[in-house]
């Protein structure tokens, strides 16, 4: 064999330096070394292991044998088997009750989310009528302008043939309606 060969199987090649070994001293270096690792073949997968499955305890046994506990008359090893089926019953029982916290904080959550989005289509209503509104009041003024302008386009028309009505109408667009200000 030659030495090239040899070097390539052991990946010291010629082109390859080796890593000089590098201990972390805290979490913190040590997710940067992997990190530092990991971006040196990005094209490489990188296996992510899938979420562990929540514990469930066993179901309790539906027929427990002469367990008789820790009063006199048992035998030495019975007192293990009772030990050992309480404790997996207080196990039991505590998971069956942090379910129903959880059950219970996540109903609260959706209340308070359905609550939060009757508020937010109550406000958005509102101003929904709010904007109508005053659409409405622009359309109407719009309309009211349009009406005057005719109107004047129809009186001009006719004052041109009575300019004495024309001065007068002025004369009454200059006068105030009210008068501002104290004397």
């Amino acid at each position: 064999m030659s030495t090239d060969k040899k070097d390539a199987r052991s990946g010291k090649g010629p082109g390859k330096e080796s890593q000089p070994l590098i201990i972390a001293k805290t979490p913190a270096e040590e997710q940067r070394l992997k990190l530092e690792r990991l971006m040196r073949n990005p094209d490489k997968p990188v296996n992510v292991p899938e979420r562990p499955k929540e514990w469930n305890p066993r179901a309790p046994p539906e027929f427990v044998r002469d367990v008789m506990g820790s009063s006199a008359g048992a035998g030495s090893g019975e007192f293990h088997v009772y030990r050992h089926l309480r404790r997996r019953e207080y196990q039991r029982q505590d998971f069956l009750e942090r379910m129903s916290d959880k059950q219970k904080l996540d109903e609260d959550y959706i209340e308070k989310v359905k609550e939060n989005q009757k508020a937010a289509e109550e406000r958005t209503a509102k101003r929904r009528k709010k904007r109508e509104k005053l659409k409405q009041k622009k359309l109407m003024a719009k309309k009211a302008k349009m009406e005057s302008q005719k109107e004047e386009g129809d009186s001009e028309s006719s004052a041109a043939s009575s300019p004495s009505e024309a001065e007068e109408k002025e004369d009454d667009a200059e006068v105030p309606s009210f008068i501002m200000g104290r004397r």
